[in-house]
């Protein structure tokens, strides 16, 4: 009997809920430590990001306005995904040299948990941002937080995992949709995300996630028009400079801020409401009273 060789899963982009190959055609190989080969991945187009925007542009409407309950319910979803595949996301982040086994699958399990403390926060943030403000005349005033829309997230290089689940979490929780650059050196774990999110009840569109090269990417992403906010964390000055400079032109807000170490994203400083609240806007409302 011939030998038989294995199939090398080619990492596709997901965007609009669907996996895709870049319109480029163009693929990157991703190599492990030792440079060995392991799979290939798309490398992703100016054209490719514009779909990922139109596609999280389409799908923001229906976040937003879905219940806080129900959004904390398909974060839980993704939960019990992420759990499910521990062993996959070990073995792929094995592969491409993020860590460890045993660190790899402490982190997996804090991702796990990040997911589960984002759900928890999906009913309550806004309790905690709003407010109803004292006025001296006849009306009531109210304070809320609305999501901002489109946000794009810049992952972080520092880990394979864990800041990526908490940048996406953090966003989307509160009815936010977004499209992802993945981390340059760790793609494929990016794309196995997208898997447990294809599975997780996330509606098509909400989260995109792009491969390739981020200094290919970020400029296009910082001047499009349809971009409403930037979460960059990997601290480096003449990005930062590129992204506010180009972010002016639609008033984009961009969050900057240094790349975390591991031990940093696993610990719990690395969550909490104001990780939500940067990405939320305050509508003020005035109700006359006895109209």
């Amino acid at each position: 009997m011939a030998v038989r060789l294995g199939v090398k899963k080619t990492y596709k982009q997901y965007i609009g809920g669907k996996f895709v190959r870049s319109e480029s055609g163009r693929s990157l190989q991703q190599l492990g430590k030792d440079g060995e080969f392991i799979a290939n991945y798309c490398h992703g187009s100016r054209k490719d990001l514009r779909d990922a925007v139109k596609a999280a542009r389409g799908a923001f409407s229906g976040w937003s306005k879905r219940t806080a309950f129900n959004r904390g319910q398909i974060l839980y979803r993704i939960a019990e995904m992420l759990e499910a595949r521990e062993n996959e996301f070990c073995d792929v982040m094995c592969a491409e040299g993020s860590a460890t086994c045993e660190q790899n699958m402490i982190e997996i399990q804090c991702a796990v948990d990040r997911c589960v403390y984002y759900c928890g926060w999906a009913d309550k943030f806004d309790a905690v941002f709003g407010s109803v403000n004292p006025v001296a005349a006849d009306y009531f005033n109210f304070t809320v937080p609305e999501p901002t829309g489109v946000v794009g997230i810049v992952a972080d290089e520092g880990t394979a995992l864990i800041g990526l689940v908490s940048q996406i979490a953090a966003t989307v929780v509160s009815g936010n949709a977004c499209v992802v650059l993945a981390s340059d050196e760790y793609p494929l774990t990016a794309m196995e995300f997208g898997e447990v999110l294809a599975t997780s009840d996330v509606p098509g569109g909400v989260v995109n996630i792009l491969s390739g090269k981020k200094h290919e990417l970020i400029p296009h992403l910082a001047k499009h028009m349809d971009v409403n906010a930037i979460d960059y964390r990997d601290g480096d000055g003449q990005t930062v400079a590129q992204l506010i400079d180009l972010g002016t032109e639609n008033v984009k807000r961009v969050r900057v801020s240094k790349r975390k170490a591991r031990a940093g994203w696993l610990s719990d400083k690395a969550q909490g409401p104001e990780q939500i609240e940067k990405f939320v806007e305050m509508k003020t409302v005035w109700h006359p009273i006895g109209v």
